[in-house]
């Protein structure tokens, strides 16, 4: 009986780890003085107030308190989606050439006025989250507008996929990198998982025969295109016509979109696509493995090996991600060393990502261990959305196995 207790007790960790982080954005990230949310807290909970404001940022704490309220039913959460919500209805929203605002001054006037795909498709699965929080017919509008608009604007109709930014005024744009870490590309895995995920919440409120056939193209692209067929691992990066160009691995990647292209079929009921994306969850798993460090049980950032080989740093959202995506491979497969793989992983954050003191995950570790302290604890990218997420799939998954798998099944799974 030892493995269900283990799975027991995980499953009730995650539900209490959600409440302490999300307890945190309700304590330190509420702007007061100019709406919204703070634009940047550091490790110290020191606030810059004149920070900017992103938009991933705001969709992602705008999903992250939807999807608790739709898995706790606490009411307090719909006050802090409420204001995410209308902070980006107000501030973010481009109600001239339409889309989504890159970011905003800390007093919400527009700075950077890309039209990122990206941030245009979290805006997306947020509304569609926020949708069934309150069941809004405006907000189902709006999230069905912008997806109408995406595939207008940055469908490649030639070669299919999304081009990766434009314009305010939706023209081609020089600069189309994400980030500065990001290749400067027209195409990237990123922004095509993001859009799926996208997409496919949106089907959940909308089940509507065109978006279907997105996300079957969006499948397609991952298991012809992106999906290395030798290795499972991701390509991160493309031209137009998707010829390869990156070597990167991104462990944190592949153990994410594990679990998230299986989750796209099953949400449109496409039982081919329900096969072939079970077995990819479990072999990029398996390829993601290359990346767990032995010693702890954590999982690095990721492989370059024309830039200087593995990078040994631990970031939390790699951590959130292989923890479903381990679980989801033990789902599919029965066996206990993916489920023993995710609990280490969650211990790994226990010990060294969770800040006790201060509150929320930090960003990550350096390979010797050591906080990575210059980087935010909120910020354009550290968000409450990968590691909420984790916590509310995590208990999700065990309770429905639970109710599945007869204690025999789940002694030996």
């Amino acid at each position: 009986m030892e493995n269900i207790n283990y799975m027991h007790e995980y499953g009730s960790e995650l539900k209490s780890e959600l409440k302490n982080i999300l307890n945190y954005w309700r304590a330190y990230t509420v702007d007061e003085v100019n709406d919204g949310f703070i634009g940047k807290i550091d490790h110290a909970n020191i606030r810059y107030g004149g920070a900017e404001k992103g938009a991933v940022l705001n969709a992602r704490i705008l999903w992250a308190f939807s999807a608790a309220y739709n898995f706790e039913a606490d009411s307090v959460y719909l006050i802090y989606a409420e204001r995410a919500y209308q902070y980006i209805s107000q501030y973010l929203t481009d109600r001239e050439y339409g889309g989504i605002y890159w970011s905003v001054t800390y007093s919400g006037e527009p700075v950077d006025t890309r039209k990122q795909v990206y941030a245009n498709a979290f805006v997306i699965y947020a509304l569609a989250e926020y949708y069934k929080a309150v069941n809004k017919n405006e907000i189902k509008q709006q999230a069905i507008s912008l997806y109408n608009l995406l595939v207008d604007k940055s469908y490649d109709i030639q070669y299919t996929g999304y081009f990766e930014a434009f314009t305010r005024e939706w023209e081609p744009i020089d600069d189309l990198r994400l980030s500065a870490k990001d290749a400067n590309e027209k195409k990237s895995m990123n922004t095509h998982l993001h859009v799926l995920e996208a997409y496919a919440n949106l089907y959940t409120i909308w089940p509507d025969d065109g978006l279907k056939r997105q996300i079957i193209g969006l499948l397609k692209n991952f298991s012809d295109l992106i999906i290395d067929s030798d290795t499972f691992h991701l390509q991160l990066f493309f031209d137009e016509k998707w010829n390869r160009r990156s070597s990167i691995v991104s462990y944190g990647h592949d153990i994410e979109a594990a679990w998230l292209l299986l989750e796209a079929a099953e949400i449109i009921g496409e039982e081919q696509l329900i096969t072939r994306f079970q077995d990819y969850a479990v072999k990029m798993a398996d390829s993601a493995l290359e990346g767990i460090d032995t010693a702890d049980g954590g999982l690095w950032y990721e492989y370059d090996p024309a830039h200087g080989g593995l990078v040994r740093e631990k970031h939390w959202w790699v951590q959130a991600e292989a923890m479903v995506g381990y679980l989801n491979a033990w789902q599919l497969t029965g066996e206990w060393k993916y489920a023993a793989i995710s609990i280490r992983l969650w211990q790994f954050v226990q010990q060294h990502i969770i800040d006790s003191k201060n509150g929320e995950w930090v960003w990550g570790v350096h390979a010797d261990g050591s906080l990575m302290a210059h980087e935010d604890k909120v910020g354009i990218w550290k968000c409450p959305y990968h590691n909420s997420r984790t916590c509310i799939e995590i208990h999700r998954r065990i309770v429905r196995s639970e109710q599945m798998l007869t204690p025999s099944q789940l002694l030996n799974g």
